[in-house]
């Protein structure tokens, strides 16, 4: 497996993850209007985010060798956990965030990861 596969795959989960973040937030949008789908879509957006990053940091580590693509590992996941903590922080202070549905939006988009790796095996 070439590392243009792999990254290819990582576009396959970052698509669907946005894919779920707007089918989330489109089916809130359509049982109650703006204001229900804007908490789900944020939940979504917290939890691509730091994913988008952590990604990124591992295809630039592609070419390290082994400890340079565990030391990105490392890095990567923990920048990843205080992204999603900040901006968790960011968006539970806004006034018209639902919780309940915020955490709908970030579940969702972080099951995606999940299904890719049993519907995109080779």
């Amino acid at each position: 497996m070439t590392a243009r596969n792999d990254f290819s795959t990582v576009r396959k989960v970052v698509f669907g993850q946005v894919l779920m973040a707007a089918l989330v937030a489109s089916g809130f949008l359509l049982i109650g209007g703006w204001k229900s789908a804007v908490s789900p879509l944020f939940g979504g957006f917290v939890a691509l985010l730091p994913n988008l990053y952590f990604a990124y940091k591992i295809y630039l580590a592609k070419d390290l060798g082994a400890q340079g693509i565990v030391n990105a590992f490392y890095a990567g996941e923990t920048i990843k956990l205080i992204l999603t903590v900040a901006l968790f922080s960011i968006v539970l202070q806004i006034p018209s965030v639902d919780f309940l549905t915020l955490m709908v939006g970030y579940i969702a988009v972080l099951s995606v990861f999940w299904f890719a790796l049993f519907l995109w095996r080779d």
